[in-house]
C-alpha cells in the first residue's frame, strides 16, 4: 500500500516505524532537517513542504496513494490537507486531531474526513483503563470490553511471592491434576490455573532484561520480569490485587494540569463514577474548568506547596494524574505526591526518554499520547480484518483482533495440533461471545481472534489467518 505520513513528529514518527517495512512510505513535513534524520533511518520517501497545498500533495504521489494520515501538530493543517485529498484523490484519510469539538463535528458527519483521532480522547481512555488495573504498565480492552490485555512488572518481593520460580507445568498440575500438551503449550501458551492464580487468563509474554521468553510449561515467572496477561476484566483486576499488594479500587483521583488532556481524563473518569479533583494554576483556566465540570472540584494552585497538599488532604486519594504541559513539572509534583502520601501515580510525558526517566523514579505508568494516538492511527494501514490493534514495548509487539478467513489452513484443528509459531492467540470472540481457549479448542470461520506477536511476524500472522 502507498501511504502519505503528513506530520515527521513523533505521530508520524512512531507510524512509519510500524509501517515502513510493508508499505511504500511519503513523509511531509516542512522541516527538511527532521525528514532528512527520518529518512536516514527508514526506508522512505521524503517530500519538504506544506502538506497543505495541493502541489506538495501531488508531489508526494497522494494521487497514487491508498491512505492519507495527517498527523502534525497543527490541526487545522491536518484537516485543510484531508480536504485537498478528498479533491484530488481517492485516498482515505485519517486526521489527528487535539480538539475534542472536531471529533464532535465528525461524528455529526459536519467534517467529511474517513477518520478522526483525538490525542486528549485516546490519552484519558488510556488512563482510564490503566486505573482499572492499579498495577499495570499498560492496559488495552479488546472485543468491546470482553477482553483485557495488561502488562505487569513483577514485583521482586512480596505479594506475587507464590506465583514465581514456579514451572508453568508445576503450576498447572497443582490446579487442574494434568499437564496439557506440549503442542498447546507452544502455540497458545499454559493457562494459569492455580489457586492463587485468576481464571480466564493467560500468560502471553515473559519479558526478562532483553530476552522475550515463550511462556512454555518448563518457564517460571521470576521477580523483576515483566509479563503480558490476555484475559477477562475481572482477571485482569485480580492480576492487578497481586501485583499491587492488595491495592482496592480506585475511586478518587487527583489531576494535576486541567489543560485539554486534563480536562478530557477527568471527563472520562467522571462518567466512570470515580471522584475528580483538578488542581490548575492558571486562576482563569480553573474558573472555566469548574464551571465546564460541576461534577469536579477544582482547586486554582501549583500542586506543589506543601501546604496545600497537606491542608486539602491530596495524599489521601487513591491516584493522581500529573498532566501539565512539562515533563519536568510532571515528574517533580509526582515525586512530591509520592512524599505525601499518593500511593499510584501515572504521568503524562511528551518526549520518549520521559518514559524510562519517570519509570526509574518510581511513577508506576507513563502515558505518551503521541503513542497512543499512533497506535489508533496504525490499525488502518493493516489487513481489512483487523478490528483494533495494540502495541506494546516500543511497538516489539502487538495485539490484534482479526477475522479468521474461510480459506485459511488453522480453522478446525486444535491449537494442540498447531505448529510453533512465537505468537499466542490469547482470545476468540464468536457470535459476540468470548472463549478463552485450551488445547482441544478450534478456530472457526468468522471468528475474531485476539492474537500477540511479535511486530515483525504481523505479515505472516495476517497471511496464516
Amino acid at each position: 500500500m502507498k501511504i502519505v505520513v503528513l506530520g515527521a513528529g513523533q505521530v508520524g514518527t512512531t507510524i512509519v516505524e510500524a509501517l515502513q517495512s510493508d508499505h511504500e512510505i511519503t513523509v511531509v513535513d516542512l522541516d527538511a532537517k527532521r525528514l532528512q534524520a527520518l529518512s536516514y533511518r527508514h526506508d522512505v520517501h521524503t517530500v519538504a513542504g506544506n502538506g497543505a497545498t495541493r502541489r506538495i500533495l501531488l508531489e508526494a504521489g497522494i494521487d497514487r496513494a491508498s491512505l492519507m494520515i495527517a498527523c502534525t501538530s497543527r490541526d487545522e493543517i491536518n484537516l485543510v490537507a484531508a480536504f485537498l485529498v478528498k479533491k484530488i484523490s481517492e485516498a482515505q484519510t485519517i486526521v489527528r486531531t487535539t480538539n475534542p469539538e472536531y471529533i464532535e463535528a465528525w461524528q455529526e458527519r459536519d467534517i467529511e474526513v474517513d477518520f478522526m483521532v483525538s490525542s486528549e480522547l485516546e490519552t484519558a481512555y488510556a488512563v482510564s483503563q490503566t486505573i482499572g488495573v492499579p498495577a499495570a504498565k499498560q492496559t488495552d480492552v479488546f472485543a468491546d470490553g470482553q477482553v483485557q490485555i495488561v502488562e505487569f512488572d513483577v514485583p521482586r518481593e512480596g505479594s506475587a511471592d507464590d506465583l514465581t520460580g514456579i514451572p508453568l507445568t508445576e503450576a498447572a498440575e497443582k490446579a487442574a491434576g494434568r499437564v496439557r500438551g506440549g503442542g498447546y503449550d507452544q502455540v497458545v501458551g499454559l493457562p494459569l490455573k492455580r489457586a492463587t492464580i485468576p481464571a480466564d487468563s493467560k500468560v502471553a509474554s515473559i519479558i526478562r532484561g532483553e530476552r522475550t521468553l515463550v511462556p512454555r510449561g518448563d518457564e517460571s515467572i521470576m521477580p523483576g520480569d515483566r509479563i503480558v496477561v490476555i484475559g477477562s476484566p475481572d482477571a485482569a483486576k485480580e492480576w492487578g490485587r497481586i501485583m499491587a499488594r492488595g491495592t482496592q479500587r480506585v475511586d478518587d483521583v487527583v489531576i494535576f494540569g486541567a489543560g485539554g488532556t486534563g480536562l478530557a481524563i477527568a471527563r472520562v473518569l467522571l462518567e466512570q463514577g470515580i471522584r475528580v479533583r483538578l488542581i490548575e494554576y492558571d486562576e482563569e483556566r480553573a474558573r472555566e474548568v469548574a464551571d465546564e465540570l460541576p461534577g469536579a472540584r477544582v482547586y486554582a494552585a501549583t500542586g506543589v506547596d506543601p501546604d496545600f497538599l497537606e491542608r486539602e488532604r491530596i495524599g489521601h486519594a487513591s491516584a493522581a494524574v500529573f498532566a501539565m504541559r512539562a515533563d519536568s513539572k510532571n515528574l517533580y509534583a509526582a515525586m512530591l505526591a509520592k512524599v505525601h502520601g499518593i500511593g499510584f501515580t501515572i504521568g503524562i510525558v511528551h518526549d520518549d526518554i520521559s518514559i524510562e526517566v519517570f519509570e526509574r523514579a518510581g511513577i508506576d505508568v507513563a502515558v505518551n499520547p503521541r503513542s497512543v494516538t499512533a497506535e489508533e492511527i496504525v490499525r488502518f494501514a493493516h489487513d481489512p480484518r483487523v478490528r483494533q490493534l495494540a502495541m506494546l514495548e516500543g511497538d516489539r509487539f502487538e495485539i490484534l483482533d482479526i477475522t479468521v478467513r474461510d480459506s485459511s489452513k488453522l480453522v478446525r484443528r486444535p491449537f494442540k495440533e498447531l505448529p510453533m509459531t512465537g505468537s499466542l492467540i490469547g482470545a476468540i470472540v464468536r457470535d459476540g461471545e468470548v472463549i478463552f481457549p485450551h488445547g482441544d479448542s478450534q478456530l472457526e470461520p468468522g471468528d475474531r481472534a485476539i492474537i500477540f506477536t511479535e511486530s515483525s511476524r504481523v505479515p505472516e500472522v495476517e497471511k496464516a489467518l
